[in-house]
Order: C-alpha cells, then structure tokens, then sequence
C-alpha cells in the first residue's frame, strides 16, 4: 500500500508588476523579471547591439510576483497543532531559489525574507494557509533591487573596504550571481526573480536528506567499495514512530538494508526529527565510475522508502557513482606537482571554464545542459571548471558530467573581491554551503571544491594582509584588511569536511599552497591563470613566466556611472 506525500509544483497561474505600475502581467515561473519583460516587448533584446544600455532601469525597480493555488485535499484542519497525532498532514511551501532580496507573503502574512540567491527555502505554512478549499491561497513574492541594497550594506560596514574588480563596489556584500554585475565575457543585466522552481509539499513524514559515506579500497585485485547510508527524516511527534522502517537497496548488486529510525536528541513537539545509519557494508568487485578516456561511468541506484504500518509515506531514489580521488602535489627537480589521480590512475585534464550558458538561467533546460557537455566530450575534454562568478549549477548539469565522464571543478561563488566577514553575512555563506553540498556531494565528477576565484590576488595589489607562514589563528584573519581568508581556509573548509570528506578541497583559484597566490606568479606551485595567453604578452601557454604574469585583467569603467536610468512606461 503507497501513500506517497504530495509534491507540487507551482508554475501556473503568476503574474508579475514593478512597485510603480498597478498593472498585472502574465509570468512563467521559474523566471527572471527580464524574461519577462522580453515576452511581452517592454525591452529590447539585451544581446543585440547596445541594447544592454536600453535595460538598465530594470535593476532600479522593486519587482512583485503573485499566484493562487487551492489547499491541497486531505490537509487536515488543525490549524498549525499536532492534536490529530500522528496522522497529521504537515504542509510546506518550498523555494528553491529566489533571487535575491525576497519577502514572500501568503494571505497577506510574511513568512519568509531572504537575502541569498544561493539558497533554497522550506517554510512550514500550515498556520497560514486556508482550510476551505474554496477560497485561493495568495501567494507573492517582493523582489528588493539588488544593487540597492548592495549599496546599503556597503554603507552600513564602514570597517571594511570592499574592492571589487569588473564591476562596481555593491556587488561584494550580496550573495548573488556576480556576473549578473556584468564582467569582461558578458552584459551588465541585473535582474531578479523566482529563478528556481516554488512547490508545495503536503505529507504525514518525508525523507529530508540522504548521505551515502563510502571507501574505495584498491588493494586488492578488484576494487571494493565500503559504505554506510544516512537518512534524516522529518514527521510525527516523538513517541509515533512505532513500526517505521528505512529500506535501501542497490540494483544490480542486490545489496538490500533495513532499519529503524531512531529520534535526534532533543526531537520534539508536532514534527520531530529522525535518523537512521546503517550498519557499513561492503560491495566487492566494485564498479567504479571513471573519467572520460579512462574507464566506463559506472552508477548505482539507491532507493529509500518511509513505510510505517506497510504505508509507503514517502520514496526516493538516487543514483550514485563510487570514486577515488587524490590531487598529488610533489616536489621534484621542476617544482611542485598539481595534478588528479582518480582510482588509483593519474589522468590528464583538459577541459574549460564554464561560465553560465545564459545570463537568464531560468532559460536552460537539462536538454541543452545535456548538448553543451556532449559537445565539450566530443571535443576529447574531460573536465569542467564551474567558475566562482556564476552558479552552484543545476542538478542536470552535474548528472549530465555524471553521465558523460567529466570531472568537475567546483568553486564556490565568489569571484575577484574583497569579501567581508561581519556575523550575518557569514551565517549567509555558512548556509549557503551546508545547503549545495548536499544538494551537489551525490555526484562523482565533483572531485574538487574550490574557495574562490582569483581572490587571493588582491593581496598584493591592494598591499592586504596575508602571512600564510606565520599566521595561523583563523580568529586573527577576521580582523586584517584580508578578512575573507577565514572563509576560504577555515570556514569552507570544515563545511567541505562535514558534508563531503571524500572530495578535495583547495582553498582558491590560482592559489600555490600559501606561498604563490598573487600577482608575483610562481609557475612551479599550484595552479595558475595564464593571461598571457591572449593579455598582456600573448604568450605560448607551454612557457614558463620570467616575470610576473598580469594576473587580473584591467578593471573597466562600470556602465552604472554613466548611464541615465530610464524608467518602464
């Protein structure tokens, strides 16, 4: 018997305004506010010409979204308590992304602010949403310019400097797409939306989060894998769980495990927390997924069933591919190695920086995710950097790199600045990184996650403070003109430890071990960014650098500082 939680998503029936109009326009969700605009002819095409210019006054606007949807059948009508046991249907709105400064409303009730595009959202709305069916629930989403508020923090932090290269100072506190800012690759459009979709979630118990932890012994003839998988689940008060199992089975290898879920100290009141471990278990004759050019993209399928009283309440499946990873940094008579070995094989990379295929992600399907890493295939690449101005990209972009072989280089997202570390903004990062390592760790091309992009190289040009020697107190860095070291060497990090141990982390790009991070590059340490390639001196990649290297590229004048807003009419 299946009782499986409802999951719906929200994507019909949106409308969208600016805070200066009262009028209503149809919107499809997930959006950004210039794709709109784009479908109904209020701006020109932003890719043709100059008509970038022609956009600007977008950015300057407040922006609203607004749909209605009925109570999902079967909610009872409890108002918000637990007094039904534990047949109780909990309801929750789910955003998986809102870009940037949101208040979302239901019924005219606030229940959400947020602040990061990086983020995604439950909200438990059962006290809010109506119980007759009858009558709609309205939902909205106020959507705060972007560059505005960027401005405010700015001012709001006088203790830091914030620098930023390619565009201007607003971008450094916002935790939001940098490209969106514009860059030397592509436009300044600085939209905002629900760019992720909106759901809503109707269910007695869900499974909220899946961890598989495992090995990969090498040492005998045939690779094994040892593995123990963690469920965290969410649903009826303490003392309901009666007869709830866990069950995980692995096709092919017919490994099947069971077990009871155990309440987390402290669980309590209408929706407590659960978690089963299973005990290790080991596969041997393991097939492992290997890179392109290296070996077959071996996967697993892992599903986990909810059941209580022979009620299936809730069913997942996941595919998962099993790998070992090292970066081998050596010294020998040319310097320091920084290359991959993956099972036990040292491969060769070669691939590019992937940039984000659109500056309206809302617009790239998983097909065309799926085309773009076919083509970078057929072009003999085997890995991808996913650069740290853009995205934590979308789950069909990693199962397409999954599937076709190439190893993904990760960054997190900060890009060429000075970031600040004042206590809300690194609670913002803190969450930020628990939330898309769990959504990303799943997938075996990830094989290394990055702190930033070219951020260490203010150092030197800026004269901040960074002794990677001698200076070894986490506590100390949030007080030099550098402060975005304990992001990088000590916050992310420890995230990457906790959610994902068996991936690599490396704490910046270009970064040489401490000793070769700025603008004096060092060509025998770590990795670098060769702009001689095509600034600067134009050199031949292959040649080693006798003087420094231009290590970022020269910062232009930013299109906000001369531009007239134009406002909608």
């Amino acid at each position: 018997m299946s009782e499986q939680h409802i999951s719906r998503v929200l994507s019909k029936g949106w409308k969208f305004r600016s805070s200066g109009s009262t009028e209503w326009r149809s919107a499809k969700v997930p959006s950004e506010v210039h794709t709109e605009l784009l479908r109904h002819e209020r701006i020109p095409d932003p890719f043709v010409g100059l008509n970038e210019l022609q956009c600007a006054w977008v950015a300057e606007k407040a922006w609203h979204y607004r749909t209605e949807f009925p109570t999902p059948s079967g909610v009872a009508d409890h108002n918000g308590s637990n007094n039904s046991g534990d047949d109780t249907t909990r309801v929750d709105l789910v955003f998986e992304g809102l870009d940037t400064f949101a208040t979302v409303l239901l019924n005219g009730v606030v229940i959400l602010e947020s602040d990061n595009m990086f983020l995604s959202h439950r909200v438990d709305v059962a006290g809010v949403i109506h119980r007759d069916r009858s009558n709609p629930n309205a939902l909205e989403i106020v959507f705060a310019p972007a560059r505005e508020e960027g401005l405010e923090l700015v001012r709001a932090h006088p203790e830091h400097e914030f620098i930023v290269h390619q565009t201007e100072v607003s971008r450094g506190p916002v935790r939001k797409a940098q490209y969106h800012w514009g860059w030397d690759w592509g436009p300044l459009l600085l939209t905002c939306g629900p760019w992720r979709p909106v759901r809503l979630e109707a269910y007695r118990a869900r499974i909220d989060d899946v961890r598989v932890d495992y090995d990969v012994d090498l040492s005998g003839e045939q690779p094994a894998v040892t593995m123990r998988i963690t469920v965290a689940a969410v649903g009826w008060p303490g003392g309901a769980v009666g007869e709830t199992r866990v069950a995980v089975s692995l096709d092919g290898e017919r490994l099947y495990l069971s077990g009871a879920l155990e309440a987390e100290d402290g669980a309590g009141g209408k929706e407590t927390a659960w978690r089963y471990t299973s005990e290790e278990a080991r596969i041997p004759n393991a097939k492992l997924w290997w890179p392109r050019g290296y070996g077959d993209q071996h996967m697993y399928r892992v599903r986990i069933q909810l059941i209580r009283h022979g009620i299936v309440l809730d069913d997942r499946e996941h595919v998962y591919g099993f790998r070992k990873v090292e970066l081998v940094q050596e010294a020998d008579g040319f310097g320091q190695s920084f290359y991959f070995r993956i099972n036990g094989v040292d491969v060769f990379c070669g691939g590019s920086c992937w940039i984000p295929a659109d500056s309206f992600v809302s617009r790239i399907t998983p097909d065309r995710y799926k085309r773009w890493i076919q083509m970078m295939a057929e072009g003999n690449q085997n890995m991808v950097r996913v650069w740290g101005g853009g995205i934590y990209e979308s789950t069909a972009f990693y199962e397409a790199c999954d599937e076709l072989g190439m190893m993904v280089w990760q960054d997190f997202m900060f890009a060429c600045a000075s970031y600040p570390t004042y206590p809300s903004f690194l609670r913002s990062v803190e969450a930020e990184a628990h939330d898309n390592l769990q959504r990303i760790r799943r997938h075996p091309s990830v094989v290394l996650w990055c702190g930033n992009n070219e951020d260490y190289q203010l150092i030197e040009r800026y004269n901040l403070e960074y002794n990677f020697d001698t200076d070894k107190d986490p506590q100390s860095w949030l007080k030099s003109t550098f402060p975005a070291r304990y992001i990088y060497e000590h916050l992310l990090p420890g995230i990457v430890k906790v959610e994902s141990p068996w991936t690599i982390y490396h704490p910046g790009s270009p970064w040489g071990n401490g000793r070769s991070t700025t603008l004096k590059v060092d060509p025998t340490v770590g990795d670098i960014h060769q702009w001689n390639m095509w600034h600067g001196d134009m050199r031949k990649y292959r040649e080693r650098l006798s003087s420094p290297s231009p290590s970022l590229p020269p910062s232009l004048p930013h299109p906000f500082s001369q531009l007239d807003i134009k406002q909608d009419h």
